[in-house]
């Protein structure tokens, strides 16, 4: 798939606010400071069109963007270990639960985990909630090129060995790095093959 245009839709905290299309979406979503902004931009081939920071937390609402007139990319607030308030981190989850439990356009989540540790309790949970509430996701490893490929590998075989615990298969995932742009062609084809299966 190759990006022609991503466009800033809206921003906002309540899911009815959300845009009242039927575009399918794809949703962002990871642990504070995993890369997702800096993965949003290499994606779409725009610098900035997901603003980063060096400062964890910096998305605080949910944004739509609009990819190639025909889908939404929706990028989420991180959770975890984001330098904001009890009330902010609570008012997050509220609208991260909801956005999940509502959007009914919402075609698959993507979860970001940084490669470069070993499985973190957060992410996991947060896949476990995914999974009871029947939300569909892949996950992306970021990050890649932090790491030598040995210790990559290794990374990604404990995530496997310890989602297999409790999931009966791994989910989808991929490899990424928003420096050398490793993973994007896979990424967006896999968006790409569900959309055409949406609109055969």
């Amino acid at each position: 798939m190759e990006i022609k245009s991503a466009e800033f839709v809206v921003s906002n905290t309540k899911v009815e606010k959300c845009p009242n299309s039927p575009l399918p979406e794809y949703a962002f979503i990871g642990r504070s400071n995993v890369g997702k902004s800096s993965l949003i931009n290499m994606l779409t081939g725009r610098k900035a069109l997901a603003k980063t920071s060096a400062k964890p937390g910096k998305t605080q609402l949910i944004n739509h963007f609009l990819i190639n007139k025909n889908w939404h990319l929706v990028d989420l607030p991180g959770y975890g270990y984001a330098k904001v308030s009890k009330s902010t981190k609570k008012t997050f989850q509220k609208f991260i639960t909801a956005y999940f439990a509502n959007r009914q356009q919402m075609i698959c989540a993507f979860v970001l985990i940084d490669s470069r540790h070993k499985p973190q309790k957060i992410d996991l949970d947060f896949m476990e909630w995914l999974g009871e509430n029947q939300v569909p996701f892949c996950i992306i490893f970021t990050k890649a090129d932090k790491l030598k490929f040995k210790a990559l590998e290794q990374n990604i075989n404990n995530y496997q060995e310890e989602m297999l615990q409790i999931w009966t298969e791994m989910p989808e995932f991929f490899v990424s790095s928003s420096t050398s742009a490793l993973g994007k062609d896979e990424i967006l084809r896999y968006i790409e093959s569900i959309n055409e299966e949406l609109n055969p």
